[in-house]
């Protein structure tokens, strides 16, 4: 195995409970009662797909503007004092990989912007070899699109790839892709039918560590 591709927002980052309390306070704004349990049902997705998600829910004439500039304000809100949130075990991995000589990809169906940034904010965008998401690819997770474009990019088989996930989609989508996929569960614990999607299940990044260690 030559290299591994990271999904962002509850891998890297404990960005999701952020975004969870951010719907909520923006879907109490908007009239439409707190929202957060919708940020998990769409784990993965792209601004897209999650849009359209909330407007099958809430009926197309719902204030999604005003749903989109309260959760921005939150958010806002929440950095103008606060760094990005880091998953425990991150940093530790990170420097594993690199001495190891793995190259490293993100594969998040976020927006390139918001990728570099997080990355910047937290002093790891030198760590990695290659970005993609979600804005830079016709179809988003669940797709295979960004994990076969991440493939690409590095130059690596699938197959000789591993891909860090924790939503369903993006399992799915790793694994469609034909990369071995970890599966560290955040807000989203796998069901029974994710179980031969998966190729590890992992409680955190330190025992991923622990994992590839024994795999080198």
């Amino acid at each position: 195995m030559h290299a591994v591709a990271f999904d962002m927002d509850g891998l890297m980052f404990d960005t999701e409970r952020l975004y969870v309390k951010a719907f909520d306070y923006a879907g109490e704004k908007v009239g439409i009662g707190p929202a957060g349990y919708m940020v998990i049902r769409t784990l993965g997705m792209n601004d897209g797909m999650w849009k359209q998600c909330f407007r099958e829910k809430f009926g197309e004439s719902y204030d999604e503007a005003g749903l989109l500039k309260y959760s921005d304000e939150f958010i806002a809100d929440y950095y103008t004092g606060s760094h990005v949130p880091v998953k425990k075990g991150l940093f530790r991995l990170l420097e594993f990989l690199k001495e190891k000589k793995f190259r490293l990809a993100v594969a998040s169906s976020s927006p390139y912007s918001t990728v570099v940034h997080h990355l910047e904010d937290a002093k790891i965008l030198e760590y990695f070899d290659v970005i993609v998401t979600g804005d830079m690819v016709a179809n988003s997770k669940p797709s295979p699109d960004i994990y076969v474009r991440a493939c690409e990019l590095l130059k690596e088989a699938p197959r000789d790839c591993y891909a860090l996930e924790d939503s369903p989609g993006g399992i799915r989508s790793a694994h469609d892709a034909g990369l071995k996929a970890i599966l560290v569960p955040d807000l989203w614990q796998p069901t029974a039918e994710y179980a031969g999607v998966y190729y590890k299940k992992c409680n955190d990044l330190d025992e991923v560590r622990d994992f590839l260690e024994t795999q080198i």
